[in-house]
């Protein structure tokens, strides 16, 4: 009898915010650069000379709330932010595969839910702590490699065969079309990739509100599998795109 639990984790990464309330000077800096701004604006500064120092801040034409009887115009970076808040929600955290019989594949689903206000999209990546595995025995149940032995974490394909065995995923559309490449058919499957590596599973170029994909996981096994309580760690990372 096997049985193990693959355990799914969120983390939310949010790589701007703009406000309107206030402009404050930002420096952005490393071992390599060093970058001073005036503001976050179209352009900004503090250019100087011999007989000047000048504060520059460019910023964006015409700003602000215009409506009228038929329309409502909202104008400022600002407003981006404010109209749709960027969230991201997993339907399930823990997935419990229960006990696995050999050449009998299970799947299990959960849902990754998006609500993305940023002009330039954003993005989702996963990636595992590693192979599905029982810490006590060091027992692993691989990555699968599909039927034909092509599947990679950026490479999908055909996983049917009972005889084909191990872990992998696919994903499919349920509200948007915001799925990454590979799975236009419903039977390809991906490997996850090894973190600190990882691959994106969700993107979309444009802003919307709860754009969902559903992810399936499957399993299958064979008789030779040891037995013992499998688990690994799914790391979705969200991140918009300013």
């Amino acid at each position: 009898m096997k049985q193990f639990k693959l355990l799914l984790f969120l983390i939310c990464l949010l790589t701007s915010t703009f406000t309107a309330s206030s402009a404050k000077a930002l420096t952005m800096s490393n071992s390599n650069y060093i970058l001073q701004m005036g503001n976050l604006n179209t352009a900004a500064g503090k250019p100087t000379g011999g007989d000047y120092k000048l504060g520059l801040t460019v910023g964006q034409t015409a700003p602000g709330l215009y409506t009228g009887t038929n329309y409502k115009v909202r104008a400022g970076f600002w407003y981006v932010r404010s109209i749709i808040p960027f969230a991201f929600s997993i339907s399930e955290t823990l997935i419990d595969f229960g006990t696995l019989s050999p050449t009998n594949p299970v799947t299990r689903t959960n849902t990754l839910t998006v609500s993305n206000g940023s002009a330039n999209g954003y993005a989702v990546t996963a990636s595992e702590n590693h192979q599905l595995l029982v810490p006590a025995s060091g027992a692993l149940i691989p990555d699968t490699t599909c039927d034909n032995g092509t599947c990679t974490p950026t490479q999908s394909a055909v996983w049917t065969n009972t005889l084909t065995y191990g872990f992998g995923y696919r994903c499919t559309n349920v509200s948007g079309t915001d799925c990454a490449t590979g799975f236009t058919v419903s039977t390809f499957y991906k490997q996850f990739a090894a973190s600190p590596s990882a691959q994106t599973v969700m993107t979309g170029p444009n802003v919307g509100r709860n754009k969902q994909t559903q992810i399936t996981y499957k399993v299958n096994i064979s008789g030779a599998q040891a037995a013992g309580l499998y688990s690994n760690v799914i790391m979705y990372i969200a991140t918009p795109t300013f």
